[in-house]
């Protein structure tokens, strides 16, 4: 016989047992071989290479295949032989024509007229008509050597295995080989049959999967190169050996040429793993299609059960399909397996397999989320609990921060609701969740409800979540009226929710309070006065809000910003929270925290926080003096979330990039913001105005005042009627003073920047001091320098490293002015100092070099006339202590004002001055400026009535600074 064709792996065994059998039915006794084992194994391919090398010796081979959709014809694996032993059509016809003239071609003749049965019910064809179907077969071994091949025998009709038992008595002096492939532990429809085909002389053949090595070899050759270890255990661990299996990830592996790599299942496979299971019983594709949609669930008592038959009957299927390499215990062996398993079934049939899986699953009393899977993947909830289970799965999810599961499940949920009030709940469910990644989803769930509120027909919660979305959406007054109507009907018990809708309304949003609330800050107040302390987030942050402003109330704050505090509001709250301790001189603080939350967000995937608080970051960043960062964080803000989903709050990172690219002298960067559309209920809130405040400067630094102007009292009308929380966000007296000032009205200028100056808010000290530095612009020289150091002693403590070199210029131009030019140039070192950079170039000329006076703009600092270096080996002697007395007197402060910002009693700044005066060879604080500009001056002491301070971060490089700060820099 013929050499083993290379496609075989680990089959010199089975295919010599073959040989033998034929070796000895050539010699004139006929043989039977068994060849069993699962799908795939390689028995058709066993069999094939039989076949050819006994064609190649000269047998005469007749093939056939079972096949499920065959078994009710009648002889049909019968004619199949026949047709492929190349006998002439009339013969075989003749053959399945017997003399009772019975159309075996109809099954029904057959059963009624030809058949007799035993006592187990089990029907036989009569002896002569089995005589008449096999006298063909038996004259073909007259001729020459017989074979005949049946694949998948396990799927014969009744009549053709009753004839091929009728052959198999009669052939064993007959020059005839018969194999038979099926699989092994089958229940054939006639066991009995089974039995007796069993009991008839013959060998028996077992294929088993592939060992590891089998597969490494089978690897091998299908590869031009040596295989990377671990490879071969790979597939054969996906595969469990079967060769099928391993043949069809080949395919998927290695198309277009590729190398063989690790197995990635694809089409190829997913076909394989069906044919295995079509060419199986039908039992064997429903416990499969059970498994596949069971998953981790899947055992045989629940299989059973979702089958309506026996878990033994399950366990058989399970042990033939373990055998193909498809399961391993009750789980496939791959996912991509069990997804061509159920992609295979009507999609009718499979939303049914999923439903009953959940129904079952929750009689068991599974968890919601086990539950909730097979409701998603059945589309439909068929009964009441379907709705109650999907609503706790959603909750579950979202709580670890699976959003797309939990609205996954909601949408699912209010789809299938057949109560108007609880779609409505579901709704408001659902939008709450898809907030926390996109605010523009929930506009189809809510806008339909803003009519509902006030009509009771919502929990305080949900109106609350309805309210908020008509505030996101710059809807104020449909807001306004809402909540006037809900302070009406709600219960007394959720009169905590009214609350704090309505003091980020106010505080967020800086929508005017409604009256009847009165002051929020007192119901905080009173909240701990009855209780001790402050439960509710919005309480404590109200309590901020209102001036309660210490080291205590401020960490209490942050400490519940980042606890587990929940609330539906919480994202308003944490920007209003982090504005205002940016503005109490912690921006420090705020930044930490921000930067705390804002990587909390991104671990999370909740990107509506990313964004927000990357806008909030930005606005610190603004704060501190750093535009360069406020800039980058702005944009990143920005590109995160759609201008829909960003709805108002688009003017909170869009007011900041423009305000930072003006400061950073890039117009034409603030120009192509500006052109972005914004909504124009934007106009309604508190965003609205920050955005025209940044526009109104945009336009005064490209010297378009009368546009500023118009920007600014526009600001101004529109903060009128804001109450005091709100006012320190937009200190529009001051913007509205230097546009005034810009166009002559110095007067104007005047009384705005000393109206803004006198409002003495706890959250006001940038606002005041930015005043104070405007304010000195309308006086004269010698006021001036009180102004502008009660100023930048205010922005020390704010941190505003911008705004404090802008005042540090306008002090050192204004002792330019009086002709104090050592004063001058000290200023202009420390203002150097302030913005992070060396020394400050000297102007060309001495001190006696004319400067032409300019009132606005105020000479820069690099124009400031620099004194002669003296060499001085008593500098070298002064303490800190004593040098930053020295540096303060130098710049013009009183004994008095020393002690206060160094916190020493004025005996002891008096004596430090006594030993300066000495040390350095001066008889008054007059010449100190000059003596210290021979010495390296020590950096300007820091107000610390705050808390201590941290080193600030210095501004960005030079050249992304504009002129005014590139000159002071120098």
């Amino acid at each position: 016989m013929g050499e083993v064709m290379v496609r075989l792996f680990e089959r010199h065994r089975e295919l010599g047992t073959l040989r033998d059998a034929y070796a000895e039915s050539v010699a004139g006794t006929g043989q039977l071989t068994i060849v069993t084992g699962g799908p795939g194994v390689g028995k058709t391919e066993l069999l094939h290479e039989f076949a050819n090398t006994a064609c190649k010796d000269g047998a005469r081979v007749l093939h056939a295949v079972g096949s499920p959709r065959e078994r009710a014809h009648p002889l049909g694996v019968i004619r199949e032989l026949l047709h492929s032993g190349e006998l002439p059509a009339d013969a075989v016809d003749c053959s399945l024509q017997p003399h009772t003239n019975i159309d075996l071609a109809s099954s029904t003749d057959y059963r009624t007229e030809s058949l007799r049965s035993d006592r187990s019910g089990t029907q036989y064809a009569p002896e002569t008509l089995l005589k008449t179907v096999s006298a063909p077969i038996l004259e073909l071994a007259g001729e020459r050597p017989l074979v005949i091949v049946i694949d998948d025998a396990h799927l014969l009709d009744t009549q053709s295995l009753q004839t091929l038992l009728y052959l198999l008595r009669r052939m064993r002096t007959k020059r005839i080989a018969v194999v038979c492939a099926g699989w092994e532990q089958s229940a054939l429809a006639d066991p009995l049959i089974h039995d007796s085909l069993s009991r008839l002389p013959h060998r028996r053949v077992r294929l088993a999967p592939l060992s590891e090595q089998g597969v490494a070899r089978l690897l091998a050759a299908q590869s031009t190169r040596p295989l990377p270890d671990g490879l071969d255990a790979a597939y054969h661990r996906v595969t469990g050996g079967n060769p099928m299996l391993v043949h069809a990830l080949l395919d998927d592996g290695t198309q277009f040429g590729a190398e063989l790599g690790d197995p990635v299942p694809s089409l190829a496979y997913r076909q394989a793993v069906l044919a295995c299971l079509h060419r199986g019983e039908p039992r064997h594709l429903a416990v499969a299609r059970a498994l596949a949609a069971l998953g981790e669930h899947a055992d045989a008592r629940t299989a059973a059960l979702l089958l309506s038959t026996s878990p033994d009957a399950v366990q058989v299927v399970v042990d033939v399909l373990g055998s193909t390499g498809l399961l391993d215990g009750y789980r496939f062996r791959l996912p991509a397996a069990a997804n061509a398993v159920l992609s295979d079934l009507d999609p009718g049939e499979r939303s049914r397999l999923h439903g009953e899986i959940a129904r079952l699953l929750y009689l068991d009393g599974a968890p919601a989320p086990e539950v909730t899977k097979h409701l998603m993947a059945a589309g439909q909830v068929a009964e009441p609990w379907g709705l109650s289970v999907l609503r706790l799965a959603s909750e579950q999810a979202l709580a670890a921060d699976q959003v797309e599961q939990s609205t996954g499940y909601l949408r699912l949920a209010v789809r299938e609701s057949a109560s108007e009030r609880e779609r409505h709940t579901l709704s408001t469910a659902l939008a709450r969740a898809e907030w926390r990644v996109n605010p523009a989803a929930v506009t189809p769930y809510l806008e339909p409800l803003h009519h509902h509120v006030s009509a009771e027909d919502l929990a305080a919660r949900d109106a609350a979540t309805v309210v908020r979305h008509m505030l996101w959406q710059g809807e104020t007054g449909l807001a306004d009226e809402t909540v006037t109507a809900l302070a009406g009907s709600l219960d007394p018990r959720d009169a905590h929710v009214l609350a704090e809708v309505e003091f980020v309304r106010h505080c967020f949003y800086g929508v005017p309070q409604v009256s009847h609330r009165g002051d929020l800050a007192k119901v905080a107040t009173l909240e701990r006065a009855t209780t001790g302390k402050v439960n509710t987030l919005w309480a404590t942050v109200a309590l901020l809000v209102s001036g309660d402003i210490s080291a205590e109330s401020v960490a209490q704050v942050t400490d519940a910003l980042q606890s587990g505090q929940d609330s539906d509001l919480k994202l308003e709250l944490t920007v209003i929270s982090l504005t205002v301790i940016a503005l109490t001189g912690r921006a420090e603080t705020a930044m930490e925290v921000c930067e705390a939350l804002l990587s909390d967000a991104v671990r999370r995937g909740w990107t509506t926080w990313r964004a927000v608080l990357l806008g909030v970051r930005a606005r610190i960043a603004l704060l501190q003096g750093d535009p360069a960062t406020a800039e980058a964080q702005a944009t990143e803000a920005l590109e995160l979330l759609d201008p829909q989903a960003w709805g108002v709050l688009i003017g909170l990172p869009l007011s900041t990039a423009v305000q930072a690219n003006t400061a950073l002298g890039r117009h034409e960067s603030a120009t192509q913001l500006l052109r972005r559309k914004v909504p124009d209920t934007m106009f309604n809130t508190v965003f609205g105005i920050q955005y025209l405040s940044a526009r109104g400067h945009h336009y005064l630094s490209t010297d378009r005042p009368f546009a500023a102007l118009n920007d600014f009292e526009t600001c101004g009308h529109l903060m009128r009627e804001r109450a005091s929380a709100v006012q320190p966000l937009i200190p529009w007296r001051t913007d509205l003073a230097q546009a005034n000032l810009r166009i002559g009205k110095a007067r104007v200028a005047k009384e705005l920047a000393e109206e803004q100056a006198n409002l003495r808010h706890p959250l006001g000290t940038r606002s005041r001091a930015i005043a104070l530095r405007v304010l000195a612009g309308t006086s004269q020289p010698r006021h001036r320098t009180a102004l502008l150091r009660e100023s930048i002693d205010l922005l020390q403590v704010c941190g505003d490293r911008m705004e404090l070199a802008l005042a540090f210029e306008d002090l050192s131009a204004t002792h330019y002015e009086l002709g104090d030019y050592s004063r001058a140039r000290l200023v202009a070192r420390q203002a150097a100092q302030e913005a992070g950079e060396g020394e400050p170039r000297a102007a060309a000329g001495g001190e006696g070099s004319a400067v032409a006076p300019s009132p606005a703009p105020a000479p820069s600092l690099a124009a400031v006339p620099a004194a002669t270096p003296v060499a001085s080996a008593a500098a070298a002697l002064l303490s800190d202590a004593e040098s930053r007395v020295a540096v303060l007197a130098a710049l013009g402060y009183t004994n008095r004002e020393i002690s206060g910002r160094i916190h020493v009693t004025v005996s002891t700044v008096e004596q430090h001055l006594t030993r300066v005066y000495r040390k350095l060879n001066v008889a008054s604080r007059t010449e100190l400026p000059s003596k210290l500009l021979e010495r390296q001056t020590p950096a300007l002491p820091e107000h610390r009535s705050a808390p201590e301070r941290r080193p600030r971060q210095h501004v960005a490089a030079t050249r992304e600074l504009p002129p005014l700060w590139r000159r002071l820099a120098m």
